[in-house]
């Protein structure tokens, strides 16, 4: 499987595993909470039910409730729904809100406005609310009562509790149709409540002109009717002693009285509860998950192109430089990871070239440099086997200086091989640079007589350094020679030494001679080059010397450089440092 394909894979693979648990866990995640959102909790419900009771017990209906429903709503945010005993639905704020009614299924709220009458109890054990109020009635029933003794004067007679059942079930029919009507003509009621629990309705000074036809009398027969019912209670406690039984009794009756007149219980539903439940669709997040997929895929798909296609470029082109195509460049646009490697590439490619190059030159430059010995060689020993020339000493003599020629310049090469692959034994010790600059001239002396050339050497002292004293002396020797043979006669050729200055020897070879055009100067250190290409060997040498010079002094960690002007001179300038050098071979 290509590397392309299997991190396109791996990315999609990441991607869509990603986005898929995204997506499920989203929808969860959404789903549970538009379930647990859809029921109200306690307090906002005790707030509703609690409006909705305090709304009907001043109104004395429910009438007109749905705007009051409505506020709610906007400010608790649930959906409300309000369904009488019957079943009949009185108001629904999805109605109201123009969509179609969700059904629902949880148990609802009782909000019930209808009031508790609340009888003195029993004189051992009776029931009684705060001593500073009168019991009041709650959205769900009556207060917390504590059971407290009471006095003898605090007892009344059964009589006596069904008179005030009586009376309180005559005043709050009363009350109750003075709320509803008054509520018709946009006027509320004054309400408060009796010692008993019981809502007594009244009509301010300034509304009473409003509400003028809302006074009516309780009728005869209504109220013979409620005292029948009452008298039947006491009847049935044998009128004795007021006791819990009778009690409890009184205060049924007065339950039963009122509740043809009092606003029915209506049922509280609060939200979308149950297996009605509106879920999320689950279309919807399934296609923005495939569509975050797929974008994921895309990019995933322009991301492995974009960082392959030059990974590809490189590949092509290493395998053709493996061919043998040293040729090829691949193009390195921009500063990013991909094209410094393009880059690294491309020197690469470039080093091996001219490596390529100065091999090819370099066995080009050999053959060239042995086939003229070889040829001297050979035409001289095929002349004395044919009898052609005679044999004489001179002849032995010009053979045997080819010969030695030859053996230099494989010397040379075997030398300048070993000094560029860095294993050209060095041996290092402390040595005066002066003192190393005289035996060099006394070699040289006697070449330099012939030619009638003078050699100086220049020093105020003793210059030491850290170097192998042999191959420094090959390198001057090689320097010193090329001088004496580029200088004509009466000439002069001047070593100098001095240092060490921040740490830095320097040694000078200086030459009186013909000069080096400065169009070859870039060229003197490359191999077999010479300044005379038109030079016999016996004057010109091998054409090595210099290029072994400059490995020589480099592995010695200093350099060497070149500075000549035509007819006036050369100088080769060397510099090495004074302390332990880089290379101790």
């Amino acid at each position: 499987m290509s590397f392309r394909l299997r991190v396109l894979m791996l990315v999609a693979v990441v991607a869509v595993t990603a986005v898929g648990a995204t997506a499920y866990l989203a929808f969860k995640q959404a789903s549970r909470q538009v379930t647990e959102s859809a029921a109200a909790d306690r307090s906002t419900t005790d707030l509703i039910v609690g409006d909705l009771v305090t709304y009907a017990r001043r109104h004395g209906t429910w009438i007109g409730v749905p705007p009051t429903v409505e506020q709610l709503a906007r400010t608790t945010g649930q959906r409300i729904r309000l369904v009488a005993e019957t079943g009949e639905v009185v108001v629904d704020t999805d109605t109201l809100t123009g969509r179609t009614a969700r059904a629902v299924s949880a148990a609802p709220t009782v909000a019930d406005a209808r009031p508790r009458l609340r009888l003195p109890q029993p004189p051992q054990s009776r029931v009684v609310g705060p001593p500073t109020a009168t019991p009041e009635l709650t959205p769900t029933g009556p207060t917390t009562s504590t059971e407290v003794p009471v006095g003898p004067e605090e007892e009344k007679s059964l009589r006596e509790l069904a008179l005030i059942t009586t009376r309180e079930m005559l005043l709050y029919r009363d009350g109750v149709r003075l709320a509803a009507c008054t509520s018709r003509h946009g006027v509320l009621a004054t309400i408060s409540t009796d010692d008993y629990g019981v809502p007594v309705y009244g009509v301010s000074a300034a509304d009473a002109p409003k509400v003028s036809d809302c006074h009516h009398s309780i009728s005869s027969s209504e109220e013979v009717a409620q005292r029948e019912s009452v008298n039947a209670c006491a009847e049935a406690a044998k009128l004795g002693e007021p006791d819990t039984t009778g009690v409890r009794c009184l205060e049924q009756v007065f339950s039963d009285a009122i509740a043809d007149i009092a606003p029915v219980p209506l049922r509280v539903y609060l939200g979308a509860v149950g297996d009605t439940t509106t879920r999320l669709a689950p279309g919807p997040v399934i296609a923005a998950a495939v569509l975050v997929a797929l974008l994921a895929l895309a990019g995933t798909a322009l991301l492995s192109r974009r960082v392959l296609r030059p990974i590809g470029v490189l590949t092509r082109a290493a395998h053709r430089l493996g061919a043998g195509d040293l040729s090829l460049r691949v193009p390195a646009v921009g500063r990013d990871e991909l094209a410094q490697l393009a880059r690294s590439f491309n020197r690469m490619a470039d080093s091996l070239q001219r490596g390529e190059e100065r091999q090819r030159r370099l066995v080009a430059d050999v053959a060239h440099e042995l086939r003229t010995p070889l040829a001297n060689l050979r035409g001289y020993l095929e002349a004395l086997k044919d009898g052609v020339l005679p044999i004489s000493p001179e002849l032995f003599a010009s053979l045997y200086e080819e010969a030695v020629l030859q053996q230099r310049i494989v010397d040379d090469l075997q030398d300048l091989a070993l000094a560029e692959a860095g294993v050209l034994a060095y041996h290092m010790t402390t040595t005066d640079l002066t003192e190393l600059l005289e035996t060099c001239r006394s070699a040289q002396q006697a070449v330099a007589d012939v030619a009638q050339v003078t050699l100086w050497v220049a020093a105020d002292g003793p210059v030491v350094a850290l170097v192998d004293p042999d191959r420094l002396r090959q390198v001057i020797g090689n320097l010193l020679a090329n001088a004496v043979r580029a200088t004509p006669a009466g000439g002069s050729v001047t070593l100098s030494a001095a240092g060490p200055a921040g740490g830095w020897a320097t040694l000078v070879v200086r030459d009186t001679g013909i000069g080096i055009a400065a169009a070859n100067l870039p060229h003197v250190f490359d191999r077999f080059w010479r300044a005379d290409a038109s030079r016999g060997r016996a004057t010109g040498g091998s054409g090595l010397g210099l290029a072994i010079a400059r490995q020589i002094v480099a592995d010695h960690g200093g350099q060497i450089r070149v500075d000549s002007q035509p007819g006036a001179g050369t100088a080769f300038t060397i510099t090495l440092p004074a302390g332990s050098p880089r290379a101790g071979r």
